[in-house]
């Protein structure tokens, strides 16, 4: 999507964010639109198309949060940001597991708006490029190896022989992609043992819903992917370019996947 097509609606109610988005990103070639409550704000999503929702938690009325619960109901198809002076990581999950694309901290620099926002309209290209393989090669499995051939489970999750005895349990994102726009992984709190069958991590997609990954072995769990939510959120065109995503390297209890 072409830049100079892609509208934005900045939600805040202080005229210096105001001012610095409509300066910041207009500049970039997208067009801006703008509200200072949120129920005006719902009310132009009900009444136009936007791509891209910037939205304040803070607001005189209602909660940035309601917006992005009712914004992705009345548009789910655009694209939140959430950007708050007062951040906390209970909001930063709560707006995620909503179906926030970003959870930004204020102030920011022009160059980190005019980031996110591109990141926004990019990943909507889907297109897996050369840069991103260099920077995540360590965190992303090739499909095809006939070294280390990957062994599908079911609810697109994976296991594959590893080195040094481990093994690579992950998530193909393709599969997440098709059930909804996919948004962050959480593994679930006190994994360190897995079993097999049983869920060890979360995913979220952009409707606010999540889904248990489940194990396709029992193990105790020796590295997870750090990077594995970067992945997510730098992936461009085509998830069926061949990659997959691991999450854990894990010691098996018992042979095979």
């Amino acid at each position: 999507m072409a830049k100079e097509k892609s509208k934005i609606l900045v939600l805040d109610d202080d005229p210096v964010i105001i001012l610095s988005c409509k300066r910041i990103l207009g500049a970039e070639g997208y067009r801006i639109s703008t509200a200072e409550k949120g129920e005006d704000a719902l009310n132009k999503l009900a009444k136009e198309d936007f791509d891209l929702l910037i939205s304040d938690v803070r607001l005189p009325d209602i909660s940035g949060m309601t917006v992005l619960k009712e914004a992705r109901i009345i548009k789910p198809q655009t694209d939140v940001v959430i950007i708050t002076g007062y951040p906390t990581l209970e909001d930063a999950k709560e707006s995620i597991r909503l179906g926030a694309f970003e959870y930004i901290e204020k102030p920011f620099t022009p160059d980190f708006m005019i980031n996110v926002a591109n990141k926004v309209f990019d990943q909507r290209g889907w297109i897996l490029r050369q840069a991103f393989i260099d920077e995540f090669r360590e965190h992303i499995v090739p499909l095809r190896d006939k070294d280390n051939p990957v062994i599908f489970y079911k609810e697109g999750t994976w296991a594959r022989p590893f080195k040094n005895g481990l093994w690579e349990i992950g998530c193909d994102l393709r599969y997440w992609f098709l059930t909804g726009n996919l948004m962050n992984v959480d593994f679930i709190k006190g994994t360190g043992a897995i079993k097999a069958g049983e869920a060890f991590a979360k995913i979220y997609t952009s409707a606010g819903q999540s889904n248990d990954l489940l194990s396709p072995m029992s193990g105790e769990i020796k590295e997870i992917n750090k990077k594995a939510n970067d992945v997510i959120c730098s992936l461009l065109k085509d998830p069926t370019e061949g990659w997959l995503l691991w999450l854990a390297k894990v010691f098996p209890l018992e042979s095979g996947a």
